[in-house]
């Protein structure tokens, strides 16, 4: 698991959950629009869909706010329109970080996104700049306490996976993106405890860093993470789990 990923469940579990929820399901919506607007309102012929309306229901998103989403996506309701934009820059002390936008004011988002960096001593970078470092597959953690490695080599590679791993207290299987959903059923099936399954981005290398440096990091990552437009930030810093908890 990425650092960045340790710190975003930390986040989770110890933030405000009312308003984390409020503002997930809020962008859980968005994403769902705009995949359907975009590739189709058929889950079944549109992977980027079907992983958002997935991760909606997981979150606990009602059904009448998905099918909202999926007619204003398809144009059977009223509603803003939006864009997909990524900005890549870097955080303090060298972090390469990647922001997925959902926007309908391109100019707002831009400047708000560049503030946040500055603020936290980060800066927005050219495109391109950051992107290479990072290759989308698809992720899925498990319950290392519930259940055995062996058990989760066996369905997940027989389904398509590349690659299964222990990290810590969970157990990440690592697909091709087009082999996600096949491998995330065979899991289900066999009653494995998933914890979380997503098709995202993972950094190639890392960047180790500590103390303040660590802290300005974490800074920039919660104020992107925060901010209604964004909807997945993706980094390759390495810190201490300690600083990771305490910050957190």
């Amino acid at each position: 698991m990425s650092g960045h990923s340790k710190w975003h469940n930390i986040r989770l579990k110890k933030g405000k959950v009312d308003l984390v929820r409020g503002k997930l399901f809020s962008k859980l919506a968005r994403e769902i629009a705009v995949a359907a607007k975009e590739g189709g309102a058929n889950p079944d012929g549109n992977p980027r869909l079907r992983t958002a309306i997935e991760r909606a229901r997981e979150a606990g998103v009602p059904n009448d706010n998905i099918t909202r989403a999926l007619q204003r996506g398809a144009g059977e309701l009223a509603g803003a329109t939006y864009e997909t934009i990524l900005y890549e820059g870097y955080a303090h002390g060298g972090v390469a970080v990647l922001v997925e936008v959902l926007t309908d004011n391109r100019n707002r988002t831009a400047s708000d996104i560049r503030s946040l960096f500055a603020r936290y001593r980060g800066a927005l970078s050219a495109a391109g700049s950051v992107s290479w470092m990072f290759d989308r597959v698809g992720l899925i953690t498990l319950d290392r306490s519930k259940t055995k490695e062996d058990d989760v080599l066996s369905a997940a590679l027989d389904a398509g996976a590349e690659d299964v791993r222990t990290v810590g207290e969970v157990i990440e299987v690592v697909t091709p993106p087009e082999q996600f959903f096949k491998v995330k059923q065979a899991l289900e099936g066999s009653k494995l405890p998933i914890l979380s399954a997503d098709i995202t981005l993972v950094p190639k290398t890392t960047v180790r860093v500590e103390g303040k440096d660590a802290q300005h990091v974490l800074q920039l990552m919660d104020a992107l993470e925060d901010h209604d437009d964004v909807q997945h930030v993706y980094a390759n810093f390495d810190i201490p789990d300690e600083i990771l908890q305490q910050v957190g």
